[in-house]
């Protein structure tokens, strides 16, 4: 089967399957009474209290599949509800949100992946040696720092007692630039409306303030990565095609370049399409600890207030996230290993 009609295949059945996680949100929504899901439907302040005749005109006393059909039509048109935890529409919180954690995330998942791989491969090329032995520490390291404490420590070391790398996302300085009538706001990420807007200082600016977060996520999560690739390598290593190819006079990089670390990239791919569909989807203790108030800080915020459009949202919005991740890694397999799409 050709990658592309691999891909066209796996592009239809994402049709049911975002359906089925449509029919699972509407369904956990039903558990609240019709005055809760009223707010579903509302869009301004007004519009709140009018409470009974926004259940009368959507039904929400009607049966289950004619109240989904409802709400279902009301998500396609862009329409989820309003926030009371932040007082503006659902939707408008995501557009100003989401770019805070997306941001993260862009800067964050090719350091943990990429680092990840590399300590991997290293320690298992030259297991029970001091590369080995030295990468081990780091991912034991790592994996057991509470990434609360990580973060404080970083913060006092960094801005505490260095006085760089400040929290938040950018300097008032910087911030009356965004605020200027003159910036245009293409993506809602600074660094690259910064780089759009031709403002080297604001970018920069936007860096530095991306640092801390950056490398608090790098330094836990990249150790997982690093220990899935080494046991997966380790795994590739110790099989008949590399003992053949050894005994073949094939050159060792070759060997470990070209074939294990191909084949032993599978369950590392799996690992970090999660990951990273996890970092999409917010980082509440990041978020809170360094100031940036993004749509894991505003989803732990919804939950605390109860306010029920903006969590049925954002647990909308993760499924639709972890559905693509999923569908990005499914690809990705096909391409690292052809004999995926014959299956």
């Amino acid at each position: 089967m050709r990658l592309v009609t691999y891909i066209i295949r796996r592009l239809l059945l994402m049709i049911p399957t975002l359906l089925g996680v449509s029919i699972l949100v509407f369904i956990i929504s039903l558990a609240f009474t019709p005055e809760q899901r009223a707010a579903l439907y509302v869009t301004s302040p007004k519009g709140a209290a009018r409470i009974y005749e926004i259940i009368e005109k959507y039904g929400l006393n009607r049966p289950p599949h004619e109240q989904y059909f409802t709400w279902l039509s009301n998500v396609l048109q862009g329409n989820l509800g309003y926030s009371k935890s932040l007082n503006i529409p659902v939707a408008r919180a995501f557009t100003e949100l989401w770019p805070v954690s997306l941001e993260i995330t862009l800067y964050a998942a090719p350091f943990i992946v990429l680092v990840g791989i590399k300590l991997g491969k290293i320690s298992a090329i030259h297991r029970d040696k001091l590369p080995d032995h030295i990468s081990r520490v780091l991912a034991i390291i790592g994996w057991s720092l509470p990434i609360f404490w990580s973060a404080i420590i970083l913060l006092a070391v960094f801005y505490g007692a260095l006085g760089i790398f400040p929290p938040g996302r950018l300097s008032p300085e910087a911030q009356a630039i965004v605020r200027s009538p003159g910036w245009v706001t293409y993506t809602g990420l600074y660094t690259i409306d910064a780089l759009l807007n031709c403002n080297l200082f604001v970018f920069f600016d936007a860096l530095r303030h991306l640092f801390l977060p950056v490398l608090n996520l790098v330094i836990v999560d990249n150790a997982i990565i690093m220990r899935v690739m080494r046991s997966s390598m380790l795994e590739e290593l110790h099989k008949e095609y590399v003992i053949a190819a050894r005994s073949k006079g094939v050159d060792e990089d070759v060997i470990i370049n070209k074939h294990v670390t191909r084949n032993a990239l599978i369950p590392v791919v799996t690992l970090a399409g999660i990951l990273t569909a996890g970092l999409m989807t917010g980082l509440v203790i990041t978020e809170t600890v360094f100031e940036l108030k993004g749509i894991g800080y505003w989803a732990a915020h919804a939950a605390e207030q109860l306010d029920i459009p903006s969590v049925l949202a954002f647990a909308l919005f993760t499924g639709v996230i972890f559905v693509i991740a999923n569908l990005i890694v499914d690809v990705l397999y096909a391409y690292i290993d052809p004999r995926v799409r014959l299956q």
